[in-house]
């Protein structure tokens, strides 16, 4: 351990210099926040489209980026377009169903049996459903197509705020681009602008965010997308209505812990409706649905997340509902999703710096790749 330096004249000095120094940087990035937004939202982007560039790069063995860059432009748009082209029919055929089933209700939910007539009333001063059927008409869709092609001819006939708002984009789509084709570089000019003292700490720190990161975000993903395919498949076995779009919103949902629980208010109205317009017993279809939940929580717990994600976090459940509540008030949804990562990166920091525990492993620090005896010889001789 090392021993505290005194609190000197010139001490003291610097670090109210420092702390200056990091109030003004912060209210400059406040000040010019309108014009460092779009190199943010590309640098993000351009994180997440590297590792396909490196990917096309040496799968198809690129010298250069560009064709690789293009590539994964291309490969994007594709796979946006494929989604569009099978998921979409599907979508816009079990709207119009819904909205069948809406005027259904509205109109025989008094004949369904073995529901109370308290929850139809709750239900009808709690749902508008004149405004929920007319957003689900296709007429509704027609006229929201012709106000934008409305308002794409009044931003080409004078509208500069909009002109202004399109260039924005194409700036974000350069950087975009120009980020990619330096990124190794950049990452560099970044570790170097970092004082040499405080250099190593920092890297090893941010290493470990993006590492952490990393891991969690592709796995929770996978994850994510696996149960919302057993939702909507469970879902459609039952016959409820809206079944592809139910079961990918749940798995959107699926990204913040226990989040996809919210999914049982529509599940429920799901019901009714569809209950209402089959003649079918509402409690037989909602234990179907929530036997579909049970069972797809089984295989997630049991298969998925540990083959996928493994121990990732290792945290407590009321540890991980705190933290999600905290992180959620800090930063909104986005701080739920991150949540977890964070709270696992600060408990491992707070061991490793404060209590001193530097034998304290990184958490998302990979393991140590095994060598061999070959490989020994040779660095031997």
């Amino acid at each position: 351990m090392t021993e505290r330096q005194p609190y000197t004249f010139d001490r003291v000095i610097r670090i109210l210099f420092g702390a200056v120094f990091v109030v003004g940087l912060f209210y400059l990035i406040y000040i010019l926040r309108g014009a460092l937004l779009p190199f943010l939202v590309a640098w993000i982007v351009a994180y997440m489209l590297n590792p396909l560039v490196v990917y096309n790069k040496r799968v198809f063995k690129l010298k250069g980026r560009v064709i690789a860059i293009a590539l994964a432009f291309l490969e994007v748009l594709v796979t946006l377009a494929l989604l569009a082209v099978l998921v979409l029919p599907s979508i816009i055929d079990e709207i119009g169903v819904m909205r069948r089933l809406l005027s259904d209700y509205v109109y025989h939910s008094s004949n369904l049996p073995f529901v109370p007539q308290a929850v139809h009333d709750f239900i009808r001063q709690n749902v508008d459903f004149t405004q929920l059927s007319n957003l689900l008409s296709r007429e509704q869709w027609l006229s929201v197509i012709e106000e934008s092609f409305s308002g794409a001819w009044g931003f080409i006939t004078g509208s500069v705020g909009e002109i202004i708002n399109i260039v924005s984009w194409l700036i974000v789509l350069l950087y975009i681009v120009f980020i990619l084709l330096d990124y190794d570089k950049i990452l560099v000019g970044f570790q170097r602008m970092i004082p040499q003292r405080y250099r190593p700490m920092v890297v090893s720190i941010v290493s470990d965010i993006e590492v952490s990161m990393n891991r969690y975000f592709r796995g929770q993903a996978l994850v994510a997308g696996l149960v919302g395919i057993l939702f909507c498949i469970g879902f459609l076995i039952v016959g409820l209505p809206l079944a592809i779009v139910l079961g990918l919103f749940i798995g959107v949902l699926n990204m913040v812990p226990y989040l996809q629980l919210v999914g049982l208010i529509p599940t429920v109205l799901l019901c009714l409706v569809s209950a209402s317009e089959t003649g079918a017993n509402f409690w037989l279809l909602f234990g179907a649905c929530i036997l579909v939940f049970i069972v797809v929580q089984l295989i997630e717990d049991i298969f998925i997340v540990p083959r996928v994600m493994g121990k990732v976090t290792g945290l407590n459940p009321a540890i991980i509902l705190l933290s999600l509540s905290i992180w959620g008030t800090l930063l909104g949804f986005v701080g739920m999703i991150i949540a977890l990562p964070l709270t696992t990166l600060c408990l491992s920091y707070y061991e490793r710096y404060v209590i001193g525990d530097e034998a304290k492993s990184s958490p998302s620090a990979p393991p140590e790749p095994e060598v061999s005896s070959e490989e020994m010889t040779k660095e031997k001789e």
